[in-house]
């Protein structure tokens, strides 16, 4: 049988749809085998990862777990000794001054101490502070500062007034909750002109021909001097 070129390109032609075929089957195959290695290899990752963490928590479970009771310890230990000296606080002291000067009557915390300076000059000057009253030399600041003035009201509020108007100390009208009917200033800022990067909080309130002032002498001190002092201080105006 003669075999001619029409016939030979014919036959080509009829083999090519089969060789695409062929290609198309190798390629998804290879899809599909690198699909396959890289879910092992992810897998693989996966089973390392959870195999070292069960490892870690079963070599160290022990060690974290003391850790983290010592931990809730310590923070219970700490709001215990906060609640605890809070507690010891109440039920608070009382200091009780002379009749001649407004029987001035001083509640505080019963774990502070109190000293009156009885040679400073003034008709009652008392000291309050936790524990104990360091020296009225040591220039310490003291929680409480308590001292009747022997000038009036006016004279008294006078020497911070330039402080007053520039801004460095503020001023508002107050009243005693327990003498209401005596309305003085509260002062709260730089009080201290010899120290004014220093900031407390003093009221001066009319004392008859005097002048009451109660002061502490740190923002630190503010909590007690606002929730046991002010509350609970009276006099006999």
């Amino acid at each position: 049988m003669k075999i001619t070129g029409a016939s030979v390109t014919m036959s080509i032609m009829k083999s090519l749809p089969r060789i695409a075929d062929e290609r198309g089957e190798v390629n998804a195959l290879l899809l599909s085998l690198i699909a396959v290695a890289v879910l092992f290899v992810a897998a693989a990752s996966f089973g390392v990862w959870a195999f070292g963490s069960r490892q870690d928590y079963k070599n160290n479970s022990d060690a974290k777990v003391a850790a983290a009771v010592l931990a809730d310890k310590q923070t219970v230990q700490t709001a215990d000794a906060k609640q605890y000296a809070e507690a010891a606080k109440n039920p608070v002291a009382t200091y009780l001054g002379p009749d001649a000067y407004g029987s001035v009557h001083v509640s505080y915390p019963k774990t502070w101490s109190a000293y009156v300076d009885t040679n400073g000059g003034y008709p009652l000057d008392a000291y309050f502070h936790p524990g104990y009253v360091p020296s009225t030399d040591s220039r310490q600041t003291y929680n409480l500062r308590v001292r009747v003035e022997a000038t009036a009201y006016s004279q008294a509020l006078s020497h911070y007034s330039s402080y007053i108007s520039n801004g460095t100390i503020k001023a508002v009208p107050y009243s005693l909750p327990k003498v209401a009917s005596v309305t003085g200033v509260r002062l709260s800022g730089a009080i201290f002109s010899a120290n004014p990067k220093s900031s407390g909080s003093i009221v001066l309130l009319p004392l008859r021909d005097k002048t009451l002032e109660i002061w502490t002498e740190s923002n630190d001190y503010l909590p007690d001097f606002e929730k046991y002092v002010l509350p609970n201080f009276t006099f006999e105006p």
